[in-house]
């Protein structure tokens, strides 16, 4: 079972309430489950679920013909305050008082939630006869809680420090705040269940941030070839609501990715909206939050760390390392080009000239935000004289374009500035692909290109394709730059342009 929901028509019919199936999901068929059990134990102690939540219960707890688990890891990525805790406590009173589990581990990344999760599910237990009279203790000692039943089933509760967790074999084990998860935890855990016959670990938490979501990353990774392939991963159920954000290279007016001002795209990242949520309150948090926050944590856009053989996708790190010359330099006429990052944290000015038989490209300029950006151009563009200034007009930077104009204008040199079309972009990107690949590219081996290329990846455009990032913390400028100075160099530099001075 694979499914991943692309564009903005895949929402409730209903703006008020959540869509209840996540929009990246991928499972192993099952052949029957023990969900609604669990559901209808859940149900028994007070605990109503939401229809999403009953869908992740049906999905995790499906099982083989010999009655095994069909997924040996069930995540569940979901955006904040919509109620993943109702499945955490389902999942643990089922494997407590339905399943037989010897020992069921329950962590998180900081000791308070481990906590709160304790709290709640020992107030379920308790204020449930049927449940009550089945355990025989309670133990609230600090690093000690656990819930212990007179069948000898335990669930014990830990924060993710040091080595907790050594030493313990779960049949299931709980990790919540799965977007702060890495090796170091993964390593203490693993070898714990490797003698523990069928076992299972949840991962709960919500979009990726960076570095400390490793784990999450590579579940993700997963989740997605098993989508892009039409094949389910045979271990893995992965349930993720998210919106499929617009990219920096989305032309105006794009329909191929989600509105994040669109109430249709709350709905779609939050299956609690109209439930626990409220419409007003996520409008709240988006004025309140900056967009990128706001994207993160209510509309699940997360920012996902790549593995080593994972970086380096489009163009590899070794032909692009043997095309460095730290003696290049570039002959006139040469063009420039701007670029800036979607979330406008930095900006980046890139040259292109002729360099031998190569065109040799260079990062003259990048810092943080755009306002340096206008004065910068227009200092190298008297200096040096290019042949092309270009800006891509649907980009972040096309919103420099008419200050850029307006001082050319002034210089007495309007048609300096490009704005290329979309296919254009597609144009320049294949240009730059095909020049590393015959070696007719060179370069100084810059840091910032070589982290750019590292991080970046492809979208289609058209027939053809342009640069887009992988990760919301990658910064692609330096490269996006690059490639449209070389295509705007390629475009201009044997043509003179009408009524040019000569100012040099």
């Amino acid at each position: 079972m694979t499914s991943l929901i692309d564009g903005p028509s895949a929402v409730a019919p209903e703006q008020t309430f959540g869509v209840q199936r996540p929009r990246v999901f991928t499972a192993p068929s099952y052949t029957s489950s023990a969900g609604q059990e669990a559901i209808e134990l859940a149900a028994h102690a007070g605990l109503i679920l939401d229809e999403w939540q009953k869908h992740a219960l049906h999905v995790g707890l499906g099982e083989r013909p010999d009655g095994s688990w069909s997924a040996f890891e069930v995540a569940v990525n979901v955006p904040r305050q919509n109620g993943k805790g109702g499945i955490i406590e389902a999942r643990e009173l089922a494997g407590l008082f339905l399943l037989g589990e010897r020992l069921i581990l329950h962590s998180a990344h900081e000791f308070k939630t481990s906590i709160e999760a304790f709290r709640r599910i020992v107030a379920l237990v308790t204020n449930t006869d049927g449940l009550r009279k089945r355990v025989k203790a309670i133990r609230r000692t600090t690093g000690e809680e656990a819930i212990e039943l007179l069948s000898g089933q335990r669930l014990r509760f830990l924060a993710r420090s040091g080595g907790s967790g050594r030493g313990f074999t779960g049949n299931c084990n709980i990790l919540d705040e799965d977007m702060i998860l890495g090796d170091d935890a993964m390593g203490a855990l693993m070898p714990t269940m490797a003698a523990v016959k069928d076992p299972q670990v949840w991962y709960f938490g919500s979009a990726g941030i960076g570095s400390p979501s490793q784990q999450l990353a590579r579940l993700r990774r997963r989740a997605l070839a098993a989508v892009e392939n039409g094949d389910p991963d045979p271990s893995l159920a992965y349930m993720e609501w998210s919106i499929n954000p617009h990219v920096r290279e989305c032309p105006p007016g794009c329909t191929d990715h989600d509105d994040p001002l669109s109430p249709l795209s709350v709905a779609k990242a939050n299956p609690a909206l109209g439930y626990r949520l409220t419409l007003e309150h996520t409008e709240r948090e988006r004025l309140t939050m900056s967009d990128e926050i706001f994207a993160r944590e209510r509309l699940g856009v997360g920012d996902y760390p790549s593995d080593g053989e994972d970086t380096w996708r489009v163009i590899s790190e070794d032909v692009w390392r043997a095309l460095a010359d730290g003696t290049s330099s570039m002959a006139d006429p040469v063009s420039f080009a701007v670029d800036v990052t979607p979330e406008r944290s930095h900006a980046a000015i890139c040259a292109a000239g002729r360099s031998g038989e190569a065109v040799h490209v260079e990062v003259v300029d990048h810092r943080p935000g755009t306002g340096w950006v206008v004065e910068r151009l227009i200092e190298l563009v008297e200096k040096w004289g290019p042949c092309a200034v270009v800006i891509d007009p649907g980009g972040p930077a096309g919103s420099l374009i008419p200050a850029v104009r307006k001082e050319l204008e002034l210089l007495g040199l309007p048609d300096l500035l490009i704005e290329p079309k979309t296919r254009e972009i597609a144009g320049a990107s294949g240009q730059f692909f095909d020049a590393v690949a015959s070696q007719a590219i060179v370069h100084l081996d810059q840091a910032l290109m070589a982290t750019a290329l590292a991080g970046a990846d492809k979208r289609p455009v058209g027939d053809g394709w342009a640069w887009a990032r992988r990760g919301v913390s990658v910064d692609i400028s330096p490269l996006v730059g690059c490639t449209l100075a070389a295509w705007g160099h390629a475009e201009r530099a044997d043509v003179e342009p009408e009524g040019a001075p000569n100012l040099w």
